[in-house]
């Protein structure tokens, strides 16, 4: 095989990837605008894909199957349920590479050089599209003259405060779950020769971390929407106590945008007519909206129930077997669940599945084998 042809292969998976992903995260994308942006890439890329099957088709080279592009079930649940400005970011990364991998050097071959760079042009602009996206999505953060004074109102108004959601809570749960029994199973087991008490500390355990998770979820969450609320009030109180410093806050938030200092001035003053669209552009601005947060039921059934199943792993073998064989395989499962839960925590955190199941894994051997040990002690003290 040529290099020319290796090469448009190589961009041609790449290329169904890309739109893959583009496309699935246009569908997650709340915001019209960037979800439009995100379409415009999918579409792009595309368009690539039809100008590397018409060069491949010049070359005398059959065009592959669509479907033999295998896209692993990892990434299709990053792209499903990963925070999307930070798979925006990996995703460039990966494109980054592959500019340099893929379109960065001579194939030898002429018209299909002038192909890749052409496409090679078109990812940096689409670099430059997703870094401005991400940019304007947290505006305090770029470098513009506007910035200091935006920065000083913002100062002037700290009670703006954000939560978290459910699927934090469940995530959380099942590991500090596992990870709180694993160690008072391992702990009691060491004191008592893996006695039947092994079974009731686990069970008790099991149901203290569900019901305190559970608890604490929903105090947060509860806590969160309390907050928003505030949030939405003093706003409404700002607006109506200082319009005019209000008005300069909005219209620095869209000069930061990249609008004209007069642009920004027109179109604050046109929404300062509705002062109810104004408080709606404010807030989305200044704390990423109007709603009031989650809902603290769906936050703490999300918390007990991960939590309790998390839980009642390392206590399963105590309800068929006793003694040191019992203690073994609630290790083994204990383990092998510490690696599926930092496995699954990689979907949002976009690192390594392996390396963060084995950070997990090292995780439960540390607290399995102190607390073990510590048993140990305390029995052999007794």
């Amino acid at each position: 095989m040529s290099e020319a042809t290796e090469r448009l292969l190589k961009a041609w998976r790449g290329e169904i990837e890309a739109r893959y992903v583009y496309e699935i995260l246009a569908q997650r994308e709340p915001d019209p605008r960037r979800a439009d942006v995100l379409r415009r890439i999918a579409r792009a890329e595309a368009n690539h894909r039809e100008l590397i099957e018409s060069r491949l088709t010049a070359l005398g080279v059959p065009i592959p199957d669509e479907s033999s592009v295998r896209i692993s079930p990892w990434l299709k649940l990053q792209a499903r349920l990963a925070p999307i400005e930070r798979l925006l970011r990996a995703r460039e990364a990966a494109e980054s590479d592959e500019v340099l991998g893929v379109y960065g050097s001579s194939t030898h071959d002429p018209e299909t050089d002038e192909l890749l760079h052409a496409i090679q042009r078109d990812e940096k602009t689409h670099a430059l599209a997703v870094d401005d996206m991400i940019a304007t999505s947290t505006p305090a953060e770029r470098p513009e003259p506007a910035g200091p004074r935006l920065e000083r109102i913002l100062r002037r108004e700290s009670w703006h405060r954000t939560g978290s959601g459910w699927v934090s809570d469940a995530i959380y749960g099942a590991n500090d779950g596992l990870a709180a029994v694993f160690g008072i199973v391992a702990g009691v087991s060491g004191a008592t020769g893996a006695s039947s008490f092994v079974l009731t500390a686990g069970l008790a355990g099991a149901v203290a971390s569900a019901l305190s998770m559970g608890v604490g979820a929903w105090l947060a969450a509860r806590s969160s929407s309390e907050i928003a609320a505030a949030n939405i009030s003093q706003e409404r109180r700002e607006l109506a106590e200082h319009p005019e410093e209000e008005k300069e806050e909005l219209s620095l938030f869209y000069q930061l945008k990249g609008l004209s200092k007069e642009e920004a001035d027109s179109l604050v003053e046109k929404l300062a007519r509705d002062p109810e669209a104004m408080l709606r552009t404010l807030s989305v601005e200044e704390f990423g909206g109007v709603e009031a947060g989650g809902n603290p039921w769906t936050s703490a059934l999300a918390g007990m129930i991960s939590t309790g199943l998390g839980a009642m792993i390392p206590v399963l073998p105590f309800f068929f077997v006793s003694g040191t064989i019992a203690v073994v395989w609630a290790a083994i499962i204990s383990l092998i669940a510490h690696f599926a839960v930092g496995a699954a925590k990689s979907l949002f955190t976009l690192r390594s599945w392996w390396a963060s199941g084995l950070e997990m894994t090292a995780a439960g051997v540390i607290v399995g084998g102190a607390t073990y040990l510590l048993g140990l002690v305390f029995g052999a003290g007794g």
